[in-house]
């Protein structure tokens, strides 16, 4: 009788923690989805719909929540859970849409309704995991110039509001090889300068040529530091150069999706759809 006590007692323990790894997997799982009013900003902007070209998909807020989940949690492909199905569709799907450019239209299409009146422009170098490998010639690897390259610099272009202190998110990303100089990603990005009257950047960008003559020509105030070998020293907005760590704030959140921080993608075109998948999280929330 004490035998058939103990090994009904050891049953429901194990039930019992059995039950608690299954709630707690349940919440992470929550954690990294999508709210119902995020996923309704952005439904319509995935393609797989009635109406749209090609075949429809199935489940298309499940297959979003389960990139977010890969790339929040930092885990490989192959340890998805059951419930988000295969992840060899999963993975060739985000490849599909990447490099179609679906993330960057919904990323382009958030960042519109931007009302800014400063900008500020910084990098942020992202090495390579241990847990990925180079892939084959024919795909785009993520070291854009050298195949010894070990990291690669991300260069975004966050606008904000100077009474919104908080509010600093991205309006534009450019890949560039972790050995660049920043003023590579700053010639792809300052197209648009016209739009704002403030850049903010380090030093640099103190660049005369290719952005303080441009800033210069968009009527653009430029709030960069002169470097010390400057023989003609220039001012510049200190108090609003303080602002420069709005855009720290957001890297701050982009590194929590740790499959970025930690560049687990093999190519470029994932890795920057990528970027840009998890920077429209962070301007839906």
């Amino acid at each position: 009788m004490s035998s058939v006590r103990e090994l009904t007692t050891s049953q429901c323990s194990y039930r019992t923690e059995g039950s608690q790894e299954n709630s707690t997997k349940e919440e992470v799982m929550r954690r990294y989805a999508l709210r119902d009013d995020q996923w309704e900003r952005i439904k319509d902007m995935l393609p797989g719909q009635e109406g749209w070209v090609g075949g429809n998909a199935k489940d298309n807020r499940l297959f979003v929540e389960a990139l977010l989940y890969r790339y929040r949690a930092g885990i490989p492909w192959r340890d998805l859970p059951e419930r988000f199905g295969d992840f060899r569709s999963v993975h060739k799907r985000h490849s599909r849409w990447s490099e179609s450019g679906v993330w960057e239209r919904v990323f382009k299409t958030l960042s519109e309704d931007a009302d800014n009146e400063y900008a500020a422009l910084d990098e942020h170098d992202c090495t390579r995991s241990s847990t990925q490998c180079w892939c084959k010639k024919k795909h785009q690897t993520i070291n854009l110039k050298h195949k010894q390259l070990d990291a690669v610099r991300v260069v975004y272009l966050p606008k904000f509001m100077p009474p919104v202190m908080h509010a600093s998110n991205p309006t534009g990303f450019h890949l560039t090889p972790g050995q660049a100089h920043d003023l590579q990603g700053a010639d792809a990005l300052l197209d648009g300068i016209h739009e704002i009257g403030a850049l903010l950047a380090d030093k640099a960008y103190d660049a005369t040529e290719r952005v303080l003559k441009r800033l210069k020509e968009a009527d653009c105030q430029a709030v960069i530091p002169p470097k010390v070998n400057r023989t003609q020293q220039r001012t510049y907005d200190l108090h609003m150069y303080k602002w420069r760590h709005l855009i720290e704030n957001f890297f701050q959140k982009l590194k929590q999706y740790r499959a970025i921080a930690t560049r687990y993608d093999k190519t470029a075109r994932n890795f920057l759809g990528a970027i840009h998948l998890a920077a429209s999280v962070i301007w839906l929330n």
